[in-house]
């Protein structure tokens, strides 16, 4: 069998492990060169516990009165574009407990094994900065803290063992915290990587497989006959497979439609900047202000905001200074740099219901979907590629699937045969 995976991040290039791992041959194909964009400056976090979708209670109100400020988390260019419209409806109606409870428990439920698969990955050679540091939520407003311990049950259940630090308990847990701070969840399964090291090393370790991969090429062209995709084409050449895996990231809801099966997927542009190290014991969820803090070896790394816009990644500089500033309400000795650092952006891929879209890809015999997984793409990358390769090898659906079918869309409906008479 021979699977063509379009798409080199982290999505992509976990999907192709996996497959080459079970005996198929394996091509990977991408825009540009592998593990760029969101995959490369992302928080890098490990974090089952941290993973309810983004719409929930409260985020339409809230997003209303962000949209007022030019330097907030979240940010929703306008458009009277039918899709966009009909993405923001969809995001809008999602946005209740019940909804995002199920979601939550649905990437809890894909994510189980995701960190012994992590010591897989580092077992069958690929090295990459990893740390087991745990994750502490760090809470400067009482409302954010006491909404957060309404799901604690659904962590606890699956095993992430969450500790509540209120007050002096969340400074002696990490003492640079500030007296803003009032009280914190710790996570201590929860890990964190380098990521742009880490696709480094699955990109090293697919090519000692035998894996293909054809970088800097763009897909201009889809051949299809009947529910069966032939080949795809890019700049003048053919690439032919048994099996197509679609897992471009945000550009997957443009190339869908090029298979003739649109998928609701949008850019959601994050930035990320890195500064020297702080100290800190673990990576650090500044909660109130939406950025994610994550001390690397020699480093430290700010990642966070929310853009729903372009598919490009030019970047803003007034929402970068916002990140810069968030640390200085909770720790102490923060300090700005003196220099600006160099900001970074990537497109995370969005859906309305913030879930992940895998599977069928429409009514099409041969083609799959993997992408859509927003800012869980490291968290969810390796339980999403071990049921993906499940299903593409064997033909078995797992259970962990259900929630992320496809055809909970309108575009990623599979049509069922006619029975015979």
């Amino acid at each position: 069998m021979h699977v063509l995976v379009i798409g080199g991040g982290v999505i992509g290039l976990t999907t192709a492990y996996h497959l080459a791992r079970e005996g198929a041959e394996v091509t990977v194909i991408d825009a540009r060169a592998t593990g760029l964009g969101a995959s490369k400056v992302n928080a890098g976090w490990i974090c089952p516990a941290e993973s309810a979708p983004v719409p929930g209670p409260g985020v339409v109100l809230k997003s209303m009165k962000w949209m007022l400020r030019p330097d907030s988390p979240l940010y929703i260019r306008p458009s009277l574009e039918p899709e966009f419209l009909r993405f923001m409806f969809g995001m809008w109606r999602k946005s209740n407990a019940r909804d995002q409870r199920a979601g939550f428990e649905g990437h809890l439920r894909l994510a189980a094994d995701t960190l012994e698969i992590f010591d897989d990955y580092r077992a069958d050679g690929m090295d990459f900065e990893m740390h087991t540091d745990g994750l502490l939520m760090a809470f400067t407003e009482q409302d954010n803290f006491d909404h957060h311990l309404d799901n604690l049950d659904l962590a606890t259940e699956y095993g992430r063992e969450p500790q509540v630090l209120r007050r002096d308990a969340v400074h002696e847990h990490e003492p640079l915290l500030t007296d803003a701070v009032l009280g914190g969840i710790y996570f201590p399964h929860e890990r964190h990587v380098d990521p742009g090291a880490m696709a480094a090393a699955l990109h090293r370790r697919l090519v000692a497989m035998g894996v293909g991969i054809v970088e800097n090429a763009p897909i201009d062209a889809v051949d299809r006959t009947g529910d069966r995709i032939t080949a795809v084409h890019s700049r003048g050449n053919r690439y032919a497979a048994d099996r197509i895996v679609l897992a471009a990231g945000a550009w997957t809801g443009g190339l869908s439609k090029q298979f003739g099966v649109p998928l609701p997927i949008r850019p959601g542009k994050g930035y990320s900047v890195e500064v020297p190290a702080l100290g800190l014991r673990s990576a650090v969820n500044l909660w109130d202000a939406k950025v994610a803090v994550t001390p690397f070896n020699e480093r430290l790394r700010l990642a966070g905001t929310m853009e729903f816009g372009g598919l490009d990644e030019k970047i803003n500089q007034v929402r970068v200074d916002a990140i810069l500033r968030a640390p200085a309400k909770y720790f102490r000795t923060w300090q700005a740099p003196a220099v600006p650092p160099v900001p970074m952006a990537g497109m995370r891929p969005m859906t309305p219901d913030g879930l992940p879209v895998i599977g069928h890809l429409g009514s099409l015999e041969n083609a799959y979907v993997s992408s859509g997984h927003g800012m869980m793409g490291v968290t969810l990358a390796p339980g999403t590629a071990a049921a993906l390769t499940e299903l593409i090898v064997h033909g078995r659906i797992a259970p962990t699937l259900q929630p992320f079918a496809p055809d909970r869309f309108r575009g990623g409906q599979r049509k069922l045969p006619v029975a015979a008479h």
